[in-house]
Protein backbone atom coordinates (compact mmCIF):
# COMPACT_ATOMS: atom_id res chain seq x y z
CA UNK A 1 0.00 0.00 0.00
CA UNK A 2 2.95 2.35 0.81
CA UNK A 3 4.72 1.83 -2.20
CA UNK A 4 1.53 2.36 -4.65
CA UNK A 5 0.79 5.61 -2.41
CA UNK A 6 4.35 6.72 -3.39
CA UNK A 7 3.66 6.21 -6.95
CA UNK A 8 0.19 7.45 -7.51
CA UNK A 9 1.71 10.85 -5.42
CA UNK A 10 4.89 11.23 -6.82
CA UNK A 11 4.09 11.07 -10.28
CA UNK A 12 1.20 13.54 -9.33
CA UNK A 13 3.35 16.08 -8.07
CA UNK A 14 6.08 15.40 -10.71
CA UNK A 15 3.89 16.43 -13.25
CA UNK A 16 1.92 19.26 -11.34
CA UNK A 17 5.39 20.99 -10.49
CA UNK A 18 7.16 20.11 -13.71
CA UNK A 19 7.05 23.80 -15.16
CA UNK A 20 8.83 24.77 -11.94
CA UNK A 21 11.35 22.70 -12.34
CA UNK A 22 12.15 24.20 -15.37
CA UNK A 23 12.17 27.13 -14.39
CA UNK A 24 14.12 26.51 -11.25
CA UNK A 25 16.48 24.38 -13.79
CA UNK A 26 16.68 27.70 -16.29
CA UNK A 27 17.68 29.98 -13.68
CA UNK A 28 19.95 27.35 -11.79
CA UNK A 29 21.62 26.98 -15.42
CA UNK A 30 22.09 31.22 -15.76
CA UNK A 31 23.13 32.02 -12.00
CA UNK A 32 25.41 29.29 -11.03
CA UNK A 33 25.80 27.27 -14.53
CA UNK A 34 26.07 23.79 -14.78
CA UNK A 35 25.94 21.00 -14.13
CA UNK A 36 22.12 22.10 -13.06
CA UNK A 37 21.38 18.42 -11.68
CA UNK A 38 23.60 17.31 -8.38
CA UNK A 39 23.72 13.59 -7.84
CA UNK A 40 25.24 12.53 -4.84
CA UNK A 41 25.87 8.86 -3.48
CA UNK A 42 23.51 8.00 -0.20
CA UNK A 43 22.43 4.81 1.39
CA UNK A 44 19.26 3.55 0.79
CA UNK A 45 17.35 0.75 2.10
CA UNK A 46 19.69 -1.62 4.28
CA UNK A 47 22.17 0.57 3.25
CA UNK A 48 22.20 -0.28 -0.36
CA UNK A 49 23.71 2.69 -2.09
CA UNK A 50 21.69 4.68 -4.39
CA UNK A 51 22.20 8.10 -5.92
CA UNK A 52 19.97 10.68 -4.60
CA UNK A 53 19.28 13.93 -7.66
CA UNK A 54 18.83 17.21 -6.09
CA UNK A 55 18.50 20.41 -8.06
CA UNK A 56 21.86 21.83 -7.95
CA UNK A 57 22.00 25.19 -5.10
CA UNK A 58 26.11 25.61 -4.22
CA UNK A 59 28.29 27.13 -6.72
CA UNK A 60 32.11 25.25 -7.47
CA UNK A 61 34.06 27.42 -6.09
CA UNK A 62 37.28 25.92 -4.80
CA UNK A 63 40.20 27.47 -2.25
CA UNK A 64 43.88 27.41 -4.20
CA UNK A 65 44.37 23.47 -3.46
CA UNK A 66 41.32 22.52 -5.64
CA UNK A 67 39.42 21.49 -2.36
CA UNK A 68 35.68 23.05 -2.32
CA UNK A 69 35.10 26.16 0.02
CA UNK A 70 32.75 25.68 2.92
CA UNK A 71 29.40 25.48 2.37
CA UNK A 72 28.55 28.62 3.74
CA UNK A 73 30.87 30.56 1.32
CA UNK A 74 29.38 28.44 -1.86
CA UNK A 75 26.02 28.90 -1.10
CA UNK A 76 24.27 32.11 -2.76
CA UNK A 77 21.23 33.95 -2.01
CA UNK A 78 19.43 32.38 -4.63
CA UNK A 79 20.66 28.41 -3.49
CA UNK A 80 19.31 29.73 0.04
CA UNK A 81 16.50 30.48 -1.46
CA UNK A 82 15.62 27.25 -2.93
CA UNK A 83 16.52 25.73 -0.14
CA UNK A 84 14.42 27.54 2.03
CA UNK A 85 11.52 26.64 0.18
CA UNK A 86 12.94 23.22 -0.66
CA UNK A 87 12.76 23.79 -4.47
CA UNK A 88 16.38 21.63 -4.48
CA UNK A 89 14.60 18.81 -3.62
CA UNK A 90 12.09 18.59 -5.88
CA UNK A 91 13.62 16.44 -8.56
CA UNK A 92 13.47 13.57 -5.42
CA UNK A 93 10.11 12.71 -6.67
CA UNK A 94 11.80 10.75 -9.03
CA UNK A 95 13.86 8.68 -6.85
CA UNK A 96 10.22 8.03 -5.28
CA UNK A 97 9.10 6.84 -8.39
CA UNK A 98 12.46 4.63 -8.75
CA UNK A 99 11.90 3.03 -5.90
CA UNK A 100 14.80 4.63 -3.82
CA UNK A 101 13.08 6.74 -1.51
CA UNK A 102 9.94 6.66 -0.28
CA UNK A 103 7.56 10.32 0.33
CA UNK A 104 8.45 9.27 3.90
CA UNK A 105 11.04 7.80 5.64
CA UNK A 106 14.49 8.79 7.54
CA UNK A 107 16.47 11.21 5.41
CA UNK A 108 19.72 9.45 3.41
CA UNK A 109 22.73 10.81 4.86
CA UNK A 110 26.01 10.46 3.50
CA UNK A 111 27.86 7.36 2.74
CA UNK A 112 31.05 8.14 5.07
CA UNK A 113 28.69 8.01 8.46
CA UNK A 114 27.92 4.19 8.12
CA UNK A 115 30.84 3.25 10.09
CA UNK A 116 29.53 6.14 12.97
CA UNK A 117 26.20 5.13 13.73
CA UNK A 118 25.74 2.82 17.00
CA UNK A 119 23.71 -0.04 16.96
CA UNK A 120 20.67 1.66 17.69
CA UNK A 121 21.26 4.62 14.88
CA UNK A 122 21.82 1.88 12.02
CA UNK A 123 17.88 0.90 12.60
CA UNK A 124 17.05 3.61 10.42
CA UNK A 125 17.93 1.68 7.50
CA UNK A 126 15.32 -1.11 7.54
CA UNK A 127 13.24 0.77 6.08
CA UNK A 128 13.48 2.76 2.64
CA UNK A 129 14.72 6.60 3.44
CA UNK A 130 12.19 9.50 1.94
CA UNK A 131 12.13 12.64 1.00
CA UNK A 132 10.45 13.59 4.60
CA UNK A 133 10.30 12.60 7.43
CA UNK A 134 9.51 12.31 11.69
CA UNK A 135 13.21 14.33 12.19
CA UNK A 136 12.03 16.74 9.34
CA UNK A 137 9.03 17.59 11.16
CA UNK A 138 10.06 18.02 14.29
CA UNK A 139 13.07 20.45 13.51
CA UNK A 140 15.08 19.17 10.09
CA UNK A 141 18.38 20.64 10.33
CA UNK A 142 18.00 22.66 13.82
CA UNK A 143 17.90 19.98 16.16
CA UNK A 144 20.99 18.01 17.28
CA UNK A 145 21.81 14.55 15.44
CA UNK A 146 21.22 12.71 18.86
CA UNK A 147 17.47 14.15 18.27
CA UNK A 148 17.66 13.28 14.73
CA UNK A 149 18.22 9.71 15.04
CA UNK A 150 15.99 9.08 18.21
CA UNK A 151 13.56 10.35 16.31
CA UNK A 152 13.90 8.35 13.08
CA UNK A 153 14.26 5.44 15.15
CA UNK A 154 10.80 6.19 16.48
CA UNK A 155 9.41 6.28 12.89
CA UNK A 156 10.87 2.93 12.20
CA UNK A 157 9.38 1.37 15.14
CA UNK A 158 6.01 3.37 15.17
CA UNK A 159 5.46 3.71 11.38
CA UNK A 160 1.98 3.21 9.91
CA UNK A 161 0.35 4.80 6.78
CA UNK A 162 -1.79 6.82 9.03
CA UNK A 163 1.38 8.40 10.41
CA UNK A 164 2.81 8.83 7.09
CA UNK A 165 -0.45 11.38 6.23
CA UNK A 166 0.24 13.33 9.24
CA UNK A 167 4.03 13.43 8.18
CA UNK A 168 3.07 14.52 4.84
CA UNK A 169 0.66 17.09 6.08
CA UNK A 170 2.98 18.60 8.75
CA UNK A 171 6.03 19.06 5.92
CA UNK A 172 3.82 20.99 3.83
CA UNK A 173 3.40 23.40 6.86
CA UNK A 174 7.30 23.27 8.02
CA UNK A 175 7.91 23.77 4.19
CA UNK A 176 5.77 27.07 3.94
CA UNK A 177 7.32 28.84 6.94
CA UNK A 178 10.91 27.48 6.34
CA UNK A 179 11.34 26.32 9.14
CA UNK A 180 14.52 24.53 10.16
CA UNK A 181 16.73 24.76 7.54
CA UNK A 182 19.56 25.68 8.89
CA UNK A 183 21.43 24.17 11.75
CA UNK A 184 23.04 27.25 14.55
CA UNK A 185 25.50 28.75 12.71
CA UNK A 186 25.44 26.80 10.20
CA UNK A 187 24.04 27.03 6.81
CA UNK A 188 23.26 23.27 6.19
CA UNK A 189 23.77 20.94 8.88
CA UNK A 190 26.80 20.34 10.57
CA UNK A 191 28.82 17.10 10.10
CA UNK A 192 28.52 14.22 12.17
CA UNK A 193 31.36 12.83 13.53
CA UNK A 194 29.57 9.80 15.73
CA UNK A 195 28.19 9.61 19.11
CA UNK A 196 28.57 7.74 22.37
CA UNK A 197 24.68 6.53 22.24
CA UNK A 198 24.12 3.14 22.22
Amino acid sequence: MKRVFDLCVAISLLLLFLPIIGIVALLIKLKLGSPVIFKQQRPGLHEKPINILKLRSMTDARDSEGNLLPDSMRLTAFGSFLRKFSLDELLQLVNVIKGDLSLVGPRPLLMDYLSLYSEEQAKRHLVRPGITGWAQVHGRNAISWEEKFKLDIWYVENRSFMLDLKILVLTVGKVVKSEGVSHGNHVTMEKFSGSNLS
